[in-house]
């Protein structure tokens, strides 16, 4: 049974079991919002931004974040009302959607429009193809997971996917280290990772992986039919902390970005931290206005089914609501 069957089959069968929605609570005026996010990565520095810099305070809104540590597992937070806003890979509610339900998992936001890994060499190669990967292997993710097919699409573009060996065996979170135990001759990894690994000397960033992937929805906000409609302008508030905090991080100097990004990530340096920055500045990392378009929407699909995990393809107008994250936009021009 492929990733999709297995992830549709769990999700759907949680969310039969449980109730409608759980709003979040309020006290004194400031509404908790609890989100649980994919992974920890300065890819989503916005979000990070938005509290370190005080805007989700101006909106009365107190977040708890939590690490869900993959989508099925934010997807399933949702599902079960421990989590509000669940940030992952759309794909998830994809999944949900699919499967069938009354209160369908509903993508309000969208906050990174490309794959944010960076692929890394054991070797310096200054003038590095994407066909040099002929013949290599890749430590790129989990099969199914979106970093992985979206690298086996590429690779399919460059008509070299036979000819290179995607290594799906070690877990996300140790992959870095496995890398370093001399498994395969590249990896995959998110900023500061990738840029701290090479600053050690480990190895070498060769490629950002969003350059060749195109716009994708690859990481959004996904609440609840049901606590959207109840907590409307919550979201709001949520999403335009959000937008203000995508304008800092694209627009202010990136050594003071990554001042407000340290409180966030304790164990790295302010100057390994504005490095990220800079990288995902690059590769136009974030979607200023918070919406999903269709056209990306189709592409993530394509790249699904590519990768044989997608049975049928989701009604992009049945999964996503641009219309909180356009008003907010429009009051922010």
């Amino acid at each position: 049974m492929n990733c999709f069957r297995l992830a549709l089959l769990s999700l759907s069968a949680l969310f039969a079991l449980l109730p409608l929605s759980a709003c979040g609570e309020r006290t004194e005026g400031v509404t908790l919002l609890k989100v649980n996010e994919v992974t920890h990565s300065v890819f989503y520095a916005p979000m990070y931004l938005a509290d370190s810099l005080g805007y989700f305070e101006e909106e009365n809104i107190e977040i708890e974040l939590t690490n869900g540590g993959g989508a099925d597992k934010v997807m399933a937070s949702v599902l079960s009302g421990d989590a509000d806003i669940g940030f992952c890979g759309p794909e998830a509610a994809v999944y949900v959607l699919l499967g069938g339900t009354s209160d369908v998992p509903t993508v309000f936001g969208q906050l990174t429009q490309r794959d944010g890994s960076f692929l890394v060499s054991r070797t310096d190669e200054p003038d590095f193809k994407w066909e040099d990967l002929a013949g290599k292997e890749v430590l790129a993710g989990r099969k199914g997971g979106v970093p992985a097919m979206t690298f086996e699409y590429i690779l399919k573009e460059h008509n070299i996917a036979d000819q290179v060996t995607l290594n799906y065996d070690v877990a996300f979170n140790l992959m870095t280290g496995a890398f370093e135990s001399g498994v395969a001759d590249y990896c995959t990894m998110f900023e500061p990772t990738a840029s701290e690994y090479e600053a050690a000397g480990k190895g070498y960033v060769v490629a950002a992986v969003g350059d060749k992937s195109g716009e994708v929805p690859y990481t959004a906000y996904i609440a609840k039919r049901s606590w959207l409609n109840e907590n409307t302008a919550v979201a709001e508030g949520f999403l335009r902390a959000v937008m203000r905090a995508i304008d800092f991080a694209e627009n202010e100097p990136a050594e003071r970005v990554a001042e407000h990004l340290l409180p966030h990530f304790p164990s790295t340096s302010v100057e390994s931290l504005a490095v990220s920055v800079i990288s995902y500045r690059s590769i136009d990392a974030w979607k200023g206005d918070l919406t999903l378009s269709k056209e990306s929407f189709e592409r993530l699909q394509d790249i699904i089914e590519s990768a044989g995990e997608l049975p049928e393809r989701a009604d992009w107008a049945a999964l996503v609501d641009n219309s909180l994250a356009e008003k907010v936009a429009a009051s922010l021009a």
